[in-house]
């Protein structure tokens, strides 16, 4: 039987206006854009920006939706330049390609966003899959339109995209971003059941917990984070569950194994922005995923890959290549 090696990545392509402001100004009153950058953007196009920097010669596939006008042309090219296959990316007439701006302040960021062409990608852009690939990630449930609709029989579009997915024999990964709890409880426990990997935030935990994971005085509380991660495996994780947050990670298996662990050090001089932070710590997971890494690995190379991910603006401008990856997990 042919091994199966690759990742698709599928769901939101997003470009990504940067702007780093002095300040948030109240309503009425100016702010100063001290930095102005533009870079592509959305969870598959994150993930497989940073999986081609590491140039581990890994297959990387992109399926989605763009507008038929000039942005969407670029992102074909980019595609291309990063040996990227785009035959599952879809050029339509009818909306333009998705676009977010982005408000840097000290690090943290708002964001402001137009759906776009996002809003047609449907799973019949995922029946041409390769069967030679390995994993599909699909991102961002509750930003797809018609992923996030109704489906009678498997409760939405994507959960029956996914079901499809494992039945051809593909591992599927499930991102989100974070809204709403009515529209995360909505849109997401439908897929959960034909999802292999999921990783969410400490806010979507705990959604899912109806519980705050952060106490008033803003600290963690770190018992809710088994807990958490124990309630995705009951809800249908196949195989792995991981919660991230500015301070470390946890993640648990089906087997039963749990590794918490703390983030890598950074001086807060050098965070530059955290757009992005997220899919660099799932990117980092997924090619250790894909290579069988022990799930304690797993996390240090996500980890590691989400710290480099901060010390940029813009969503993957500061992926590491594998050497410079290797490097720092060794150093630490």
């Amino acid at each position: 039987m042919m091994e199966r090696r690759g990742i698709v990545g599928a769901g939101n392509w997003v470009l990504d206006t940067v702007k780093t402001i002095d300040r948030w100004p109240p309503e009425g009153e100016l702010a100063e854009v001290l930095r102005l950058e533009r870079a592509w953007g959305g969870g598959p196009c994150n993930v497989l920006f940073d999986l081609a920097k590491l140039g581990r010669e890994l297959p990387l596939y992109a399926a989605g939706c763009v507008g038929k006008d000039s942005n969407g042309d670029w992102l074909l090219r980019e595609l291309a330049e990063r040996n990227i296959n785009w035959a599952m990316i879809r050029q339509i007439a009818e909306e333009p390609t998705s676009f977010t701006d982005v408000m840097n302040v000290g690090g943290k960021r708002t964001f402001f966003h137009g759906r776009g062409a996002n809003r047609f990608f449907c799973g019949d852009d995922l029946r041409n899959v390769p069967e030679s690939a390995k994993i599909v990630y699909l991102a961002y449930l509750t930003l797809l339109d018609a992923m996030d609709a109704a489906d009678p029989e498997y409760g939405t579009v994507a959960a029956r995209a996914l079901h499809d997915l494992q039945n051809r024999g593909f591992m599927t990964a499930v991102d989100l971003v974070s809204g709403s709890p009515e529209q995360f409880l909505k849109v997401v426990p439908p897929s959960l059941r034909y999802t292999d990997i999921f990783v969410i935030n400490e806010i979507e935990s705990g959604y899912l917990l109806k519980a705050e994971i952060r106490r008033k005085d803003g600290s963690l509380d770190r018992s809710l984070l088994r807990p958490a991660a124990e309630k995705l495996l009951s809800m249908g994780v196949k195989r792995l569950a991981a919660i991230h947050f500015p301070e470390g990670s946890a993640a648990l298996t089906t087997e039963g194994e749990f590794v918490e662990m703390p983030s890598f050090w950074l001086d807060p001089k050098q965070i530059i922005g955290s757009n992005g932070a997220g899919d660099a710590f799932f990117a980092g997971l997924l090619y250790a995923f894909h290579e069988g890494f022990p799930l304690k690995e797993m996390l240090r190379c996500a980890s590691a890959s989400a710290r480099f991910n901060l010390r940029h603006a813009t969503a993957s401008g500061g992926a590491p290549d594998w050497n410079e990856l290797q490097a720092f997990l060794r150093a630490n």
